[in-house]
C-alpha cells in the first residue's frame, strides 16, 4: 500500500513528519512504509481512513492509479488483451473453470475488463487478492451478448429462474446455448444490476427497463473461461494483495457507486413503465 499512502500524503501537501503525527505513528514508520519495507499497523490503518472520510479524499482512485501503475510494469504484449480477477482465498495452481454454476453465464473463470468490479467483489474478504491478467486478443470459439433480453434470460437460467418451464424449447435453447464454445463474452450483473435482475425475475419491470438499465450504468465486461482449454489461455500478469485499509476504502467506494446506480435504475423504471414484457409473460409464452 506504499503507493497510496504517499498519494494520501501528497495530496494532503503533508511532510512524512506531519503525516506521522496525523496517524499517531512515527516517521520511521511513514518512511519505511512508502519505501516498501513496512506496512502500517492496524491501529495506524483505521487512522488512516478515518483521515480520508473527513476529508474527502480520494483514496479509491489512488489505488486505481496503484493498479494502473503495476499494469504498465507488466509489459503486456500488444497482440494480448488486459483483465482483471478477484478471488476471495488467492488462486493456488492451475486456473480452472471452477466458480459456482449459479453465476452469470454458469460455470467458470470470470475476467473482467475494468478493476472496479473484481475489486468490489472481494474486498470484504480477509484473504483475497486481486489478479492482473492477460487474454489473446484473437481468442477464438468465443460467444458474445449483446445488451439485450437474451443476456438477462442466459442469467435467468443460471440462476435458475427457469425451472417451471423444464422441458420446453425455450429452457433447451439456454441449456445448450454455451456448447462448443471456450468462452462467454457480456456486460458485468454486479450489485447495481442484481436489484435490477431480481425486480425482472420478480415481476416488478419489463424486459425494457432491465435494457435500458444496463445501458446506462455501463458495469463493463466480463470473459468467462468456461472450460480447460480457455483457463490455458489466461496468463497471471501480476497478483495484487489488498490492505485492510484498502479493502475498507473499496467498500465505502462500492456501496457509493450503489447509491448512485440506484437513482440511475429508477429513472428508467419510470421512463419503461409500460413498455416491454414481464418475465412470467416470457415464460408463459414458452409454455
Amino acid at each position: 500500500m506504499q503507493y497510496v499512502v504517499k498519494r494520501i500524503r501528497e495530496y494532503l501537501g503533508l511532510s512524512q513528519k506531519e503525516f506521522a503525527e496525523k496517524l499517531g505513528t512515527s516517521f520511521a514508520t511513514i518512511n519505511r512504509c512508502e519505501n516498501g519495507h513496512n506496512k502500517l499497523s492496524k491501529l495506524a490503518q483505521d487512522s488512516l481512513i478515518k483521515l480520508c472520510n473527513d476529508n474527502d479524499i480520494p483514496a479509491f482512485d489512488f489505488i486505481l492509479e496503484k493498479i494502473a501503475n503495476e499494469e504498465k510494469a507488466c509489459n503486456i504484449p500488444d497482440n494480448r488483451m488486459v483483465l482483471y480477477h478477484g478471488s476471495k482465498s488467492g488462486v493456488e495452481g492451475k486456473i480452472m473453470p471452477s466458480s459456482r454454476s449459479e453465476c452469470d453465464f454458469g460455470k467458470g473463470f470470470y475476467l473482467g475488463t475494468i478493476p472496479r468490479q473484481p475489486l468490489t467483489l472481494v474486498c470484504s474478504f480477509n484473504k483475497s487478492k486481486f489478479y492482473i491478467v492477460s487474454l489473446p486478443k484473437s481468442i477464438a470459439n468465443s460467444f458474445t451478448f449483446h445488451d439485450d433480453i437474451e443476456w438477462a434470460m442466459f442469467i435467468a437460467f443460471n440462476r435458475k429462474k427457469m425451472k417451471d418451464i423444464q422441458g420446453t424449447s425455450l429452457y433447451k435453447k439456454y441449456q445448450n446455448l454455451m456448447t462448443g464454445y471456450d468462452f462467454a463474452i457480456g456486460s458485468i450483473a454486479n450489485d447495481r444490476m442484481y436489484r435490477v435482475l431480481d425486480d425482472f425475475f420478480e415481476g416488478v419491470v419489463t424486459d425494457a427497463a432491465l435494457i435500458s438499465c444496463l445501458s446506462v450504468l455501463k458495469l463493463g465486461k466480463q470473459y468467462v473461461c468456461l472450460n480447460e482449454a480457455a483457463c490455458r489461455q489466461v496468463k497471471i500478469e501480476k497478483e495484487i494483495e489488498l490492505s485492510f485499509f484498502e479493502k475498507e476504502i473499496i467498500q465505502k467506494a462500492s456501496a457509493d457507486y450503489r447509491q448512485k446506480g440506484l437513482k440511475l435504475t429508477d429513472e428508467m423504471y419510470k421512463k419503461n413503465r409500460r413498455a416491454g414484457n414481464y418475465f412470467d409473460e416470457i415464460l408463459g409464452e414458452a409454455n
